[in-house]
């Protein structure tokens, strides 16, 4: 789970779900080995194994208070995830591989209410694999230390994690892949028909499909104040 107790199924950003399918626009980048749609209408659509990456919904920021009062004159200390990045390698090229190695990194903006001398403050984060949208395949919990300066109410750290996926798992079956790239003349009995329409196309696709995930590893009480904040 991705907070203690919380359930699986918090919505997750719009940048991370936007593409069921996980087709990502990518325009002039198609190499061997990725799967092309080209419907004419000047879109390139390419599906990769490496996994999108995002942070769930509620998760990007925590708030520390001053005892058990959640008020807003009672905050210690507001961190914020910013500038998620990402790297990938999917195993293909000349000496292949089983697994897609991927990382995300990412910037961690903190402010204290009480500036009076130096401060350091650790914040503990997950990152989560998931699969098909609802799957947890693998957790880890890190932690992210911010260093306040003596009189300085900002500070700022980078933090990162990383994941292995099985390439066979993120790669589709062939006769999908024929499916999805075949293609269709006017006229054709399925010309007009979206192949993602047909739900076994459809789950093959999200089961091929990741997501890696990183967010703060919220207690319930830190989660629901974002979520009713």
């Amino acid at each position: 789970m991705l907070a203690e107790d919380a359930p699986m199924n918090a919505r997750r950003l719009s940048a991370v779900l936007c593409a069921a399918v996980a087709l990502t626009a990518l325009g002039g980048c198609a190499k061997k080995g990725d799967i092309v749609l080209d419907q004419g209408l000047g879109i390139t659509a390419i599906r990769s194994r490496c996994p999108a990456v995002g942070i769930p919904d509620y998760t990007g920021d925590v708030t520390l208070f001053r005892g058990p009062t959640r008020t807003a004159d009672n905050i210690d200390v507001v961190a914020t995830m910013t500038d998620v990045r990402t790297q990938c390698n999917d195993g293909g090229g000349p000496q292949g591989g089983d697994k897609v190695y991927a990382t995300a990194s990412f910037d961690v903006l903190a402010r204290r209410s009480d500036t009076n001398g130096a401060r350091q403050v650790t914040l503990p984060y997950f990152v989560s694999v998931i699969q098909g949208g609802n799957s947890v395949i693998s957790k880890r919990v890190g932690s992210v230390t911010i260093s306040f300066a003596p009189g300085q109410d900002r500070a700022r750290a980078q933090a990162s994690g990383s994941a292995t996926i099985d390439r066979a798992a993120a790669t589709l079956p062939e006769d999908v892949r024929d499916r999805i790239t075949r293609r269709r003349k006017a006229g054709d009995q399925d010309a007009a028909m979206d192949p993602l329409a047909d739900p076994k196309i459809r789950d093959a696709v999200a089961r091929a499909s990741f997501e890696l995930l990183v967010g703060f590893q919220l207690d319930q009480d830190q989660l629901a104040y974002n979520a009713t904040r």
